[in-house]
């Protein structure tokens, strides 16, 4: 079989189990977000935190909820790497740098799981299972939530109500994210990925001498890694070691899990606003965009140019054989496209061009599907954006959904869309113009620009990943790294809940022959261009330095 054709048939394995995970999990989850019972455990935990999960709260308490419970996140962190070199389990670690254990504690309790450590080489098991992967749950249902919010402000009317934050997260972690993670866990143990609690152990290389090693709950922290887009790895090597991902299979199924809950929450979507139309047009969206990027990095990871691509069959080079390029390909576009970070391959190993689709999908904001609640709800502004375009064109008041898109919307969506460019161009340029970080390119020219770049479009759009050529383990990087996650994740939330809270206050516009059909295919194009020409023309120049100067060299 050759090997492009192995690629379009996992391509297509994929695509048939989401088609069939869609509607029964979309269903369940809009379920669980309108239930008025609460399960027994659930009930235990609101009593020992305190809260009472049938008060509704406007905007403005659910953000404080929200920041409260992720600050408390960002301490207990902290203070658990600070003090690995006193806990049971620690396997001889010491404890994480402060300046590290900053970025680290910001970096998961964000979902962004940047590591600017090596996973095997500083973190003890008490660490990984009851700090990183405890987050790995939470920032997840938290983004899960924010997303559940914004669709309640289009559902409801004549209120400023969103429901209640502590009973949304809780919610979240006891009726999703756990049963999901225990059978993907399971699942992951039968195919080879390790679960454990041993130490450290002396293993021979095929070569000669020997490597150290040790073992840990990886297929427990494996599962919610991808299936809460987190993407922080167990080891270094992430998805490409064998103890996270041994088999085509497992690579495959991995793939699923990050696309599994953001595609279903479109019929979520649907569902709770009473047409499942409107979500099918949303996922519409979504699935043109994330084929679109596939389809354009396997064309520039198989195209043949020179002896050494001949030879190999394609860009082979920073990639595992076991799962070769149609694999790698998918799993890039998927983990770049979500707020997942996670890799299977070397990105900074890809062809210039195949780089720069990587960025680009970060940088049109990781929203199709997007990350765990992250990706609907950016794709929602956005939809926000299209027909508030679609109005002026037209010469009529925007509407969506049957609620007015007025100054007050349009300034939040705005708001949204600038935060996270502001971000990143502006730390990018100030790291190209100081020395100091500089120092940490091991590459120079547009390659070298392109690390820089990807580095903080990663951490302000919280995905994650990096282009592994740039040495960020400095103060310089583990600091202004750790703002740009910290305000790229909870800048944005302050207007996606002010814009839920804006349109559950308005009182419902009945559809005239002059409303804009949001569930048409019409629809769909506008905002694939919306998506693409906002967004993507905001980094145009930037990329035009880095990777299109690298591809087209």
């Amino acid at each position: 079989m050759s090997p492009v054709l192995a690629g379009v048939l996992q391509l297509l394995a994929l695509m048939a189990a989401l088609a069939l995970a869609y509607v029964p999990l979309g269903n369940y989850l809009a379920r669980v977000y309108t239930s008025h019972t609460h399960l027994r455990v659930e009930k235990w935990i609101y009593k020992g935190i305190g809260a009472d999960p049938d008060t509704e709260m406007r905007w403005p308490a659910y953000l404080r909820g929200l920041l409260a419970f992720s600050l408390a996140g960002v301490l207990f962190l902290y203070l658990l790497q600070r003090l690995q070199g006193v806990l049971p389990g620690s396997l001889g670690f010491a404890a994480i740098d402060p300046d590290q254990a900053f970025n680290t504690a910001v970096s998961f309790v964000s979902n962004t799981n940047w590591q600017s450590y090596y996973g095997e080489q500083a973190m003890g098991h008490v660490v990984q299972t009851a700090g990183l992967a405890v987050q790995n749950f939470v920032s997840a249902a938290v983004g899960i939530a924010v997303a559940v919010a914004l669709v309640r402000g289009f559902a409801r009317s004549r209120t400023g109500e969103l429901g209640n934050f502590w009973a949304d997260l809780v919610r979240g972690v006891v009726r999703v994210l756990v049963p999901l993670a225990v059978v993907g866990a399971v699942l992951l143990v039968a195919c080879g990925v390790i679960q454990n609690f041993s130490g450290i152990h002396e293993v021979g290389q095929f070569m000669g001498g020997s490597q150290q090693w040790n073992g840990g709950a990886v297929a427990s922290q494996e599962v919610i890694k991808e299936l809460g887009t987190n993407g922080g790895g167990y080891f270094n090597a992430n998805s490409a070691h064998p103890f996270e991902n041994p088999t085509p299979f497992t690579n495959l199924f991995e793939i699923f899990l990050i696309l599994l809950v953001p595609v279903a929450l479109t019929r979520t979507f649907g569902v709770m606003v009473g047409s499942v139309r409107q979500g099918y047009a949303i996922l519409g969206t979504m699935a043109t965009i994330w084929l679109a990027f596939v389809g354009l990095m396997m064309w520039t990871e198989f195209a043949h140019h020179g002896p050494a691509l001949q030879a190999a069959g394609g860009a082979l080079e920073g990639k595992e054989v076991r799962f070769g390029i149609g694999g790698s390909s998918i799993f890039a576009v998927s983990t770049t496209l979500t707020s997942t970070g996670a890799v299977d391959s070397f990105h900074s190993s890809f062809t210039g061009l195949g780089g720069g689709i990587t960025l680009l999908g970060m940088m049109l904001g990781e929203i199709a599907p997007g990350g765990v609640g992250s990706g609907l709800y950016g794709m929602l502004v956005m939809a926000v954006i299209a027909v508030f375009i679609a109005g002026l064109m037209v010469g009529r008041t925007p509407e969506y959904l049957g609620k007015k898109i007025g100054t007050r919307e349009i300034k939040y969506a705005a708001c949204y869309l600038l935060i996270t460019p502001a971000l990143v161009l502006v730390l990018t340029a100030a790291a190209m113009a100081l020395p100091t970080p500089g120092d940490s390119m091991t590459n120079s020219g547009a390659h070298g620009f392109s690390e820089i770049l990807y580095a903080y479009t990663s951490a302000a759009n919280n995905n994650g990943s990096a282009f592994a050529g740039l040495n960020a383990d400095t103060q310089w990087f583990n600091t202004t790294l750790g703002l740009a996650m910290l305000l790229g994740r909870f800048v944005p939330m302050v207007f996606v809940l002010a814009l839920a809270g804006s349109l559950a206050g308005q009182q419902p516009v009945p559809a005239t022959q002059g409303t804009l059909r949001t569930e048409k295919p019409l629809f769909t194009g506008l905002l694939v261009g919306a998506v693409l020409i906002i967004t993507g023309l905001t980094y145009f120049p930037a990329l035009a330095l880095g990777p299109l100067a690298e591809g087209l060299a």
